[in-house]
């Protein structure tokens, strides 16, 4: 699915995937908050409606409310009755705890996902000490 990143950004994609265990909503508000970490949407950009997104997805209209609704609580995103849906222009800020438990949650996909492929935690270690900068 396309949503515009800003003016000139390229469109970003969402990409759900059935197979990883984590609920399609937090899928959604996971790969936004990405997408604003990395750059890839910026203040302003401008989020599929949430019936769009559902269609898109293929996924039912209520999952994505439930996402939009979640990162608007958060103050990620504001909804403008008429205009559609941005990304907020606020800087917001996750505490030391949700940072944590992200990062916990990050690292148990990739040792569950890489663990289903056949690798082990020596393999995991090793190729993650390759990308270490020197």
């Amino acid at each position: 699915m396309d949503t515009r990143s800003g003016r000139n950004g390229p469109p970003f994609r969402f990409r759900l995937d059935p197979h990883s265990g984590v609920p399609v909503y937090r899928q959604i508000v996971d790969q936004v908050l990405g997408g604003i970490a990395s750059g890839a949407l910026t203040a302003g950009g401008q989020l599929p409606t949430v019936r769009q997104a559902a269609v898109d997805l293929e996924i039912n209209l209520n999952t994505v409310l439930r996402a939009y609704r979640e990162l608007e609580l958060r103050g990620t995103i504001e909804t403008q009755q008429g205009t559609g849906t941005f990304i907020s222009r606020q800087k917001v800020k996750r505490d030391s705890v949700e940072r944590g438990r992200k990062l916990d949650q990050l690292v148990t996909e990739f040792i569950a996902r890489a663990g289903s492929l056949g690798f082990t935690l020596e393999e995991l270690r090793a190729r993650l000490q390759d990308h270490l900068p020197d």
